[in-house]
């Protein structure tokens, strides 16, 4: 539905010239061994993910801004709506930085590279 949008690129983790295949060796997230192991290149359309020595590093910055979001969005959850107590609203900002962490962090890296790189039609075609 979404396919040949950087939001579909960005949610799955799939290559973002072709959309054929995952980047990453393992497409579960919480196999915490290989969370950031990135394939060198897509198999589909050969497209290199790693367009310069220590590209991600830069997915750092995005990182911070998606982590903050999802903060805000425990702790409105937590002590807006359920009307918690402080303590409990940052007990629960916490726990879902640590439950979600590894989704952060893959989020922040398809943010970065659909940054430097956007669909072509005709490499999903080939």
């Amino acid at each position: 539905m979404l396919k040949g949008t950087k939001v579909y690129s960005i949610f799955t983790g799939a290559c973002p010239k072709c959309h054929q295949e995952s980047m990453y060796k393992t497409k579960n997230p919480y196999v915490l061994s290989d969370v950031l192991k990135i394939n060198d290149k897509c198999s589909h359309c050969n497209t290199r993910y790693r367009l310069e020595p220590s590209f991600f590093y830069g997915s750092m910055y995005v990182s911070y801004g998606v982590g903050i979001a999802f903060a805000v969005a425990a702790f409105v959850i937590s002590y807006l709506f359920l009307e918690t107590s402080l303590l409990t609203a940052f007990i629960s900002i916490v726990v879902t930085m640590i439950v979600f962490g590894p989704i952060i962090m893959r989020l922040s890296r398809n943010i970065w590279i659909n940054l430097f790189m956007s669909y072509d039609k005709n490499l999903a075609n080939k």
